[in-house]
């Protein structure tokens, strides 16, 4: 499988090869950077290589200021993470906190340079009533939905309704578990809780290092549509750079991945973004992996949507075939997230609300 022909990807592999760049290439790369919410990230990437100051005058502007954002997003990220510490001090429970949050607290360099969205929790199923009870009384109120996509979240899906704060323009994801209860896999909420973290300077907690890969992975490629596809593919990297140097990780994370119901989720993680970002494997651990992906006609449709949907985004342009891969990805999350019935169900609801 051929590699896509992007710019993005230069930047996050290959950053000394930028500096080479002519001003057209780059404007091209400003570009498809803010497109993918990558734009941090890379002035991140050149600053941790010394290359800043390589880098043309009007581009590195464009860095900086992506930088700026990046950062500034980083600040409400630990304050708002606070906030829910405070609100969640009366309600007695063990509080993870998941994604951007988790890596902003816990220190891990992929969060340099990051967009960050909404803070996401995971907490236990018995004490999601007393989770969100504390949270409203600290401020914290439902976003405006139709009555159905209320129930929805509530009976059928593995989180609450997004709370919304009015004072500081936040959202809290409280979740109970990483995949929704009616999705073709499983994994175990109690055992995510019991294996966690603690972060050192905070009272929440954080996946442990095979969790945090597998639930990055699982957010990707069974709950998700490639739609921030760059980022996510980019955490992925990052986390396994930076917990592969661990002795023992690759054996947990072997271990845990078919123990969680979330070996296919991880098969095409590591695929993708050792292909495309060149992720480190050990050979003992990719002959393991590879048993647990799909064969023959499958894995074809599969890397050639996966391609087609990372190519990079032009604002006047978009590839022959790019939006029906993403279609596709989007399609797909929804078979993996629900029954035949319910999902026919749901979107009976959704065309006929259009």
């Amino acid at each position: 499988m051929r590699r896509p022909d992007d710019l993005v990807l230069l930047a996050l592999t290959h950053p000394d090869e930028l500096p080479k760049l002519h001003l057209a290439d780059w404007d091209l790369l400003i570009r498809q950077a803010r497109s993918a919410g990558m734009l941090g990230r890379i002035h991140a990437a050149l600053d941790e290589a010394a290359l800043l100051d390589a880098a043309p005058r009007a581009p590195r502007a464009h860095l900086a200021a992506a930088a700026i954002i990046a950062s500034s997003q980083e600040r409400v990220v630990r304050w708002e993470v606070r906030c829910i510490e405070r609100a969640l001090s009366e309600a007695g429970t063990e509080t993870i906190l998941l994604k951007g949050a988790a890596y902003v607290l816990a220190g891990f360099p992929i969060a340099r340079g990051r967009l960050q969205s909404d803070i996401d929790i995971l907490v236990p199923w018995p004490k999601l009533k007393d989770v969100e009870a504390s949270l409203r009384r600290h401020g914290w109120q439902d976003l405006k939905l139709e009555k159905y996509d209320q129930r929805f979240y509530r009976q059928w899906s593995h989180e609450l309704p997004p709370l919304y704060h009015p004072q500081r323009s936040t959202v809290v994801d409280v979740h109970h578990n990483i995949l929704p209860r009616t999705g073709r896999l499983r994994p175990d909420s109690r055992k995510l809780l019991d294996a966690a973290q603690s972060i050192p300077g905070t009272r929440f907690k954080r996946l442990s290092d095979p969790d945090m890969v597998l639930h990055a992975a699982a957010h990707m490629f069974q709950d998700g549509d490639l739609n921030a596809g760059w980022r996510e593919l980019s955490d992925i990297d990052g986390m396994v750079r930076l917990l592969g140097k661990r002795v023992g990780f690759w054996e947990e994370l072997l271990q845990r991945a078919p123990e969680m119901d979330l070996a296919r989720p991880l098969f095409y993680a590591l695929r993708y973004s050792n292909r495309f970002l060149y992720t480190p494997i050990p050979a003992s651990a990719a002959s393991t992996i590879q048993k647990w992906g799909p064969t023959g006609a499958v894995l074809r449709v599969m890397d050639a949507t996966v391609l087609r949907a990372l190519s990079p985004r032009r604002p006047e342009k978009t590839r022959p075939g790019t939006e029906a891969a993403r279609w596709f990805l989007y399609a797909r999350s929804h078979w993996l997230r629900m029954p035949p019935l319910l999902l026919a169900r749901h979107l009976t609801h959704k065309l006929l609300k259009v």
